[in-house]
Formats: structure tokens, sequence, C-alpha cells
């Protein structure tokens, strides 16, 4: 239990890097190994492969996205939620690359502890895209003419780079009262932070199941319902990923915050990875799905275009045919 338990007092912050050090390379004795060790390694090990492949998959979404693919509001944000799973994905295979190779290679404490809260900034842009996008589905449902004529032609754009630079900020100050500038890893400041960390994660995930229930609510209920489209079921779908893998890493946070620290952090890895690869998978399975037997080609590029559609599949046929 030492390999793990080395984990969980690191992630707090107690742990020194000669203690973690040892821990961890007595984890890798064959007479020291338990059912916890060789599950932590296991975790370590899937979440690897996993961010590998989801690197590749989001950079397939980017290449289409970026020079293939005519880009509307939607697509934007798809871009750059895409660009944020990379770099969450990036961090968390640096990261386990590192836990595998400890035991032989002697790393930083420093090194570590920044590899461990470098994935904040793209997490806080993931969530906060994807928050985006659920308000502006709601806003083109609830207010659809004003939606489609009042909206400013780069407010995806802007919005996109605002939550960029805010994310960034935050986890940058963050990380500077936490380890760069204060000794004590528990000092005010970085106690401030944490919360203001823990207080707009909680806004976000609040707002996003709120906007995504209006949302639902529209289309299946009330006398006005609106006709599904393939937008519509791509985004609920990578909101209701997002809350089953990706919650748990914000949920992390928390606990951590009030001091109540678990050591599952190696699930909370893997969790987080199978979020972050999980959406072009999505936008390919809903591009993919069709009513109509045809003997066409089907490409990747068109089914991701089929699940950016803002029109009901009635508004497609007729489209075709014309």
């Amino acid at each position: 239990m030492e390999g793990r338990n080395s984990i969980g007092d690191f992630l707090s912050k107690d742990l020194s890097i000669s203690t973690l050090e040892t821990n961890f390379r007595a984890s890798n004795e064959p007479n020291d190994t338990s059912d916890c060790d060789i599950k932590f390694q296991t975790m370590i090990l899937l979440s690897l492969i996993i961010s590998l492949f989801g690197m590749v998959l989001n950079a397939i979404v980017l290449w289409f996205l970026g020079f293939q693919i005519y880009k509307n509001a939607f697509f934007v944000y798809i871009f750059n939620l895409a660009v944020a799973d990379i770099f969450f994905l990036l961090s968390q295979f640096v990261f386990c690359v590192l836990v595998i190779i400890y035991s032989i290679d002697s790393i930083s404490h420093d090194i570590l502890s920044f590899l461990i809260f470098v994935p904040t900034f793209p997490y806080l842009s993931s969530l906060s895209i994807l928050t985006t996008i659920s308000i502006e589905c709601c806003l083109s449902v609830m207010w659809p003419i004003w939606y489609r004529c009042q909206r400013p032609r780069h407010t995806s754009a802007v919005i996109c780079v605002l939550l960029w630079a805010l994310s960034l900020m935050t986890a940058f100050l963050d990380q500077k009262a936490c380890f760069l500038q204060f000794s004590d890893p528990h000092s005010i400041w970085c106690n401030t932070f944490d919360i203001i960390l823990t207080v707009w994660t909680i806004v976000l995930f609040v707002v996003l199941c709120g906007s995504s229930l209006i949302l639902l609510v529209r289309i299946f209920c009330g006398s006005q319902r609106i006709p599904m489209t393939r937008l519509y079921v791509t985004i609920e779908l990578t909101v209701l990923f997002f809350l089953i893998f990706g919650l748990p890493f914000g949920i992390y946070w928390f606990l951590d915050l009030i001091k109540r620290h678990c050591d599952f952090y190696d699930e909370i890895i893997f969790l987080s990875c199978i979020n972050s690869s999980v959406n072009p998978i999505i936008y390919f399975l809903v591009g993919s799905i069709t009513h109509r037997s045809r003997c066409k080609m089907k490409t990747l590029k068109l089914f991701l275009e089929r699940a950016m559609q803002d029109t009901p599949e009635e508004d497609e046929g007729v489209e075709s045919s014309s």
C-alpha cells in the first residue's frame, strides 16, 4: 500500500521528494506488490494509452475544422474545445510517463508538482467552452430571430479568447500562490485562490446543467417543442459524458479544498482521459447515423459536418433533393 498512499500524500502537498521516490521504488519491488499497487499501475498505463489515442482523435478533428470545413459559430467552439482536450491529454500523458519511469530516473518535486496542476488550465477552458456552447444553444432556441439576426459575427472567437485568457490567469495565479512564490502550500493566498477556483468551477457546472436541462425541456416537453437536430444531440451527449467522466476531476478539487483528501487520483486521471478522448467519437457517431440507406461513400469530414448541422432531418432531405 505504500506506493498508492504516496500519491495521495504527494497530491496533498505534504510529501517530500525523497519520500516520494522511496515509495515509488518500493511499489515496484516484487515482494511488496499489493492489489492497490497493481490497480494504480494499471490505471496509469490505461490512462497513458487513452490519452495518446485521444490526442490522435482530437488532432483529426482539428485538421478538419481548421482546414477542410466551413466554419460557423459552433464550429469555432468545437475547434477550441478540441484544443483544450489536446492540452489536457498531453499533460496527463507526460504525467503518466513520468510516473512510470520515476523509479529509474529521479525527477524533481517541482516538475511533478507542475505537471499535476498544469491540467487546471485546459480543464477550466474545456468546461468554460462547453458551458458557453450550451448557453448559445439555449439562446438560439429561446430567441431564434435575435440569435440569427442580431448576434455579432465574431462573438464566438471573442468569447473563446476571453475564456482562454481567464482560465490561464486563474490557473497561473493558483499555481504561483501555492508553489512558485510561497513555501507554505496552505498559506492564505493559496487557500484564497483555491476557493476562487472551486467556486468558479461550481458555477460553471450549475450553468452547464441548467442550460442543458432547458434545451432538453424545449425539445421534449411543452406545446412549442423544437425539432431535434444533430447539433443538439451532439451537444447533449458531450455534456452527458462530461458530467460522467469530467465531473470527478472537479469534485477532487473540492475534496482537497475542504481537506477531505481521498487517494483516488489514479482513477481521476483515467476518467478525465476518457472524457477528453470521447468527444471526437461522439461527433463521428452522430454524423454517421442516417435514416436513409444510400450507396454513397461516407467520409470522416462528412460525418463531422453532419454532427454540427443545426437543421432537422426533414430539412436536410429537402436541401439534398433540391
